[in-house]
């Protein structure tokens, strides 16, 4: 009798063990996850602070060198391929290697590659020992060029490692709802290093303005008439904060240098990594050959039907977005007549709703919709093509609340798309390879640029010559157009289940 007496002890004792230790587990585990979404969401936010900045060096560098427009041009497009191939690639090696190295690694070689961008001048100086002319410059652009694809080629071990992570820390019934507010670190990126990027362009660098040689030389690099007063303020504007484009690589590289370290501090791989039970288990015990793994990759990726089908929507996705983002500025003020002033606060809302958007579609697609993150892609996309037509259509007298206002909304519904389709993309292939489909589905996004930069820009020029009134309309048509193709892309997946876990899920061996 004292014998079952002990072992029934014996059993509510172990029972609260087990209790005990589960509750500490989900303490421990939430700890992490907390931790890991915060540090990540920094870690990506100033990813852009290396990347974003070039763009606010452009002015100085036209001033001072007298760059041209085409060659930043041809730059940028080749960046814009080059990151979109960094991003395959390095979700390729993601879901192979430890994410918190592969995180930390690469923003601590941006910060070096933004470095030497800083040098650039100098750098010039050294191969060709000339401090300006032709061969200078052309070298410099040559210089930039080099630095840019090496920068952007590390740029793309920003988001991989981030998809692998997320998944192993976040279920996959909360993943569209958390990865939403995750996403929001694109934007919150952006704006920082817009408003750093503003202030050091603004008042930093050596004041030349008293130096006639330099004013001259600045006002032919941007075929300025020294008579004309008020675009000569302009001028004078730039010698006297010459040479700050340094400082707008220089500073962002110091906070990326301390971002790489705090990344490689505050990140920890997997749950096991810590101790803790993994939420999947689609890692086999032992040491799993390379064959095996490639295998696993070409059945949840490319034989994934819904990974295809995700990456081509994206692909949709990314022409729309970028369209507004990139001529935005230029389409209100050459269709609707805005000032530069105001057309960029329009873009600016167009973001800040589309924060808003990312988030409720993260919601509801996890409230309403069992996590399926295509469904509210559809819905989204429904939305971008209603707005869109209906800002084509609004008459030239509408008051410009009213216009921000639509043009808003397209941005709502087309950021919750953006983030969806790769939460979606990571679901369908199992957090063992969410990285290679989101590889995968941003080579899709970012070959978008071929139609939204060099191709609506194509599109202007041709259609100004014959119908100058029209041009920007049928650009609209184009995108309205495009939103209508995705709707119907995503509902080819209209039946697929919220994720991929109950058919890729290995047994433990």
């Amino acid at each position: 009798m004292a014998t079952n007496k002990t072992t029934q002890h014996e059993f509510i004792d172990m029972d609260q063990h087990t209790s005990s230790n589960q509750s500490t587990n989900a303490k421990l585990f939430k700890y992490w996850q907390t931790r890991t979404i915060i540090a990540t969401m920094i870690g990506y936010a100033v990813f852009y602070f290396v990347r974003k900045n070039f763009s606010f060096a452009i002015p100085g560098l036209t001033a001072e060198y007298g760059i041209t427009k085409t060659s930043f041009g041809i730059i940028m497009t080749l960046v814009t391929i080059i990151y979109g191939i960094s991003r395959f690639l390095n979700g390729l090696i993601a879901d192979k290697m430890n994410a918190r190295y592969h995180m930390s690694i690469g923003l601590f070689l941006c910060a070096i590659a933004n470095f030497a961008f800083g040098w650039g001048s100098d750098l010039s100086t050294i191969f060709t020992g000339e401090t300006g002319g032709p061969m200078f410059t052309n070298t410099m652009v040559l210089i930039f060029g080099v630095i840019l694809i090496i920068n952007n080629l590390i740029q793309g071990s920003g988001f991989p490692p981030v998809a692998r992570l997320l998944t192993h820390w976040i279920p996959q019934n909360e993943l569209a709802t958390k990865m939403s507010i995750w996403n929001t670190s694109h934007s919150i990126g952006a704006a920082l290093v817009a408003i750093l990027a503003g202030y050091i362009m603004g008042s930093m660098g050596t004041n030349m303005s008293n130096n006639p040689e330099v004013i001259n030389a600045i006002a032919a690099n941007l075929k300025i008439d020294l008579n004309d007063a008020e675009k000569m303020k302009g001028v004078i504007e730039s010698a006297s904060h010459y040479s700050a484009w340094k400082w707008c690589f220089w500073i962002p590289a110091a906070i990326a240098l301390v971002g790489s370290i705090g990344l490689f501090m505050g990140l920890r791989d997997t749950p096991s990594s810590v101790g803790l039970p993994e939420l999947h288990k689609t890692y086999k015990k032992g040491k799993e050959s390379s064959a095996e793994f490639k295998e696993f990759i070409k059945k949840s990726v490319y034989r994934n039907k819904w990974i295809w089908i995700l990456g081509i929507a994206n692909f949709f996705v990314y022409v729309v977005r970028f369209a507004v983002l990139d001529w935005g500025p230029t389409f209100l003020k050459e269709a609707h007549g805005m000032t530069l002033s105001n057309a960029g606060w329009t873009v600016a809302i167009f973001e800040i709703f589309g924060i808003l958007g990312m988030l409720a579609a993260g919601w509801v697609t996890d409230r309403f919709l069992e996590g399926k993150a295509h469904r509210t892609s559809l819905y989204c996309m429904v939305g971008v093509a209603i707005f869109m037509t209906i800002f084509l259509y609004l008459p030239d007298n509408t008051p410009s609340w009213l216009m921000i206002f639509v043009l808003a909304m397209c941005g709502f519904f087309i950021y919750g798309p953006q983030a969806l389709i790769g939460i979606a993309a990571a679901n369908q292939a199992t957090n063992r390879a969410a990285a290679t489909a989101n590889g995968l589905t941003g080579l899709f996004g970012y070959a978008s640029g071929l139609v939204s930069g060099v191709g609506v820009g194509f599109m202007v020029d041709t259609l100004s010559k014959t119908n100058p009134e029209s041009a920007w309309d049928y650009v609209f048509m184009m995108m309205i157009g495009m939103a209508i193709i995705c709707v119907f892309i995503f509902a080819l997946m209209w039946k697929a289940k919220a994720h991929g876990y109950d058919e890729l899920e290995t047994k433990e061996v």
